[in-house]
């Protein structure tokens, strides 16, 4: 929906007034009332306390779907605890977002939780639709009045409402496009539900490039300014334009369906030759796309890039030493290894690598020529990572690896510490290690806004075929062999677990390739890389290949 603003002071409250196709939106800025300030509601002659009856709850829900029904946005404000901020919505909800012929249905309640249903129509520019969807409100005491209120929230008004939001219905602010992949199959979020975020993001920043019309719908515009409207209703359908991804339906459906096993788990694939995104898929409660954005330790898969720091630097080589003791120490914090993991005193690189020995890297960071900034510079001149300039063509997360001193030091040498990183900074990393050149990862091509994506100098050839080599040992020989067993092809993989505060278990990380496809998982309270974020990467790497 076209934006444009204009601020007012409505009743005493702050309120900013979005104009565009033939409509008006009210946002709240600011109400805060604490009681309810309007006339109407239960009259009281003396304060009452405590939990609201059930003869409360009915009167008080009763009355404010009553005076909802008949658009009767004040009186409906005053039986809330806070009518300056449920004024302008229950205002909008009728005026803006052009819903008629309300009538509401209360559900049985629990205590002072009452459900309920909603069916209105949606009429605009001469056309109608039906509207129907169900929400939840409270009945509590009024902290001064004793009066039986209910418990403001936006979601009252509908449940996809937060703080800020508001309800308008009109011409859609964006084109719709129809997202298709690298071979020209239609993605849809019924289809591929991880894709639902993204869609909306694509929609956003190229609805207007890929060459369609608007349609007009109702749909939630939210507080946050770049935030895309969520559309609810469709009224008259536009004409989409085309927008070609990097997905590959495929890989993508494998993707949805590994992550669908485990809960709070995310995954990326990418095209090491191009830096194609191949499919990012989420299986999350919260609905956030913690494949892109997600910002949690990586535990031992970073030791791809540390590894990479200790060839680079001189201090070690694939079959170098890399002594792997049962502790090692950094000033005066202890570091220690998996159970069941035997010490090695003369382990190559390779073999701690493979094993995934903590100790052994937490030595060899300790050598000279390396430094605070050392893991930091090779993450960022070599793998592209923490600069915040990857581009990606949706939200996404860049990585981090500050500088860190004392026991960080150590600690970030295996993925620990102050180090973060999401399942897609993971897939670049694995592509980055077994090509030698950092492609940055984008799922929008580049062409549809020029934009430039970001690069950096990449691995010298040597420490590539090292890293690369270390991978196929992990997958055929070490802590990786279970999982990617009996999966043909060139592969290579590195397991890893983050500790993390207060969890029981520690998060599960994985990342491999297989011939031209890199991938990597993360499935929060998952265990060892193996158990839950392995198998979720070789169901990719195997669509994949």
């Amino acid at each position: 929906m076209r934006r444009g603003a204009k601020a007012g002071l409505v009743g005493g409250v702050l309120a900013v007034m979005v104009s565009g196709a033939g409509y008006g939106v009210f946002t709240i800025v600011s109400a805060l009332s604490g009681d309810g300030g309007g006339t109407g509601g239960l009259g009281t002659t003396a304060a009452e306390s405590g939990t609201p009856g059930g003869d409360e709850v009915r009167e008080t829900t009763g009355k404010f779907f009553t005076a909802w029904e008949k658009g009767d946005a004040v009186t409906a404000a005053s039986y809330t605890n806070n009518d300056t901020a449920a004024e302008p919505l229950l205002t909008a909800f009728a005026e803006d977002a052009h819903i008629t012929g309300v009538r509401i249905t209360p559900g049985r309640a629990s205590g002072t939780t009452v459900p309920f249903t909603v069916k209105a129509e949606v009429s605009y520019d001469g056309t109608s639709k039906p509207l129907t969807y169900a929400s939840t409100l409270t009945v509590v005491r009024g902290v001064s009045t004793g009066r039986a209120l209910v418990d403001w929230e936006p979601s009252v008004v509908h449940p996809e409402l937060t703080a800020g939001d508001t309800l308008v219905t009109g011409e859609s602010a964006d084109p719709p496009i129809k997202a298709v992949d690298r071979n020209g199959a239609v993605l849809t979020k019924e289809a591929y539900p991880s894709l639902g975020p993204i869609l909306d993001q694509l929609r956003a920043r190229y609805g207007d490039t890929a060459g369609g019309e608007p349609g007009v719908e109702l749909a939630v515009r939210h507080a946050a300014e770049d935030a895309p409207d969520t559309p609810l209703l469709t009224l008259a359908k536009g004409e989409p334009g085309k927008l070609r991804t990097t997905i590959s339906a495929g890989v993508q459906a494998a993707a949805e369906k590994a992550v669908r096993q485990h809960d709070e788990s995310s995954v990326v694939a990418v095209k090491p030759s191009t830096g194609e995104v191949l499919a990012v898929a989420n299986h999350r409660a919260d609905g956030f796309n913690a494949a892109f954005q997600g910002q949690v330790a990586p535990g031992s898969t970073m030791k791809i890039i540390t590894a990479a720091m200790l060839i680079d630097n001189g201090v070690t080589s694939m079959n170098g030493p890399a002594p792997c003791p049962d502790t090692a120490t950094w000033q005066s914090q202890t570091f220690k290894n998996l159970t069941n993991l035997r010490a090695n005193e003369n382990a190559t690189l390779a073999n701690s690598f493979l094993r995934s020995c903590n100790t052994a890297f937490v030595k060899l960071v300790d050598e000279e020529p390396l430094t605070d900034a050392s893991l930091t510079a090779e993450a960022e001149e070599r793998f592209g990572l923490g600069r915040d300039d990857w581009k990606t063509g949706v939200a996404s997360f860049d990585g981090r690896v500050p500088a860190s001193g004392g026991p960080d030091r150590a600690a970030a040498a295996i993925g620990q510490g102050q180090v973060q990183m999401s399942p897609l900074n993971m897939a670049s990393v694995t592509a980055t290690a077994i090509t030698g050149t950092f492609r940055q990862p984008f799922l929008a091509p580049p062409g549809l806004d020029d934009r430039r994506l970001a690069t950096a100098k990449g691995l010298p050839a040597g420490t590539a075929a090292q890293l690369k080599q270390m991978m196929r040992l992990t997958a055929t020989q070490g802590t990786a062999a279970h999982v990617m067993s009996g999966l043909g092809g060139d592969i290579g993989a590195k397991t890893g677990s983050a500790e993390v505060d207060g969890q029981a278990a520690p998060n599960s990380w994985f990342t491999g390739f297989r011939d031209d496809v890199a991938a990597a998982a993360m499935a929060e309270r998952g265990g060892h890389g193996g158990d839950t974020a392995g198998p979720i990467v070789r169901a990719v790497l195997a669509a994949g290949g």
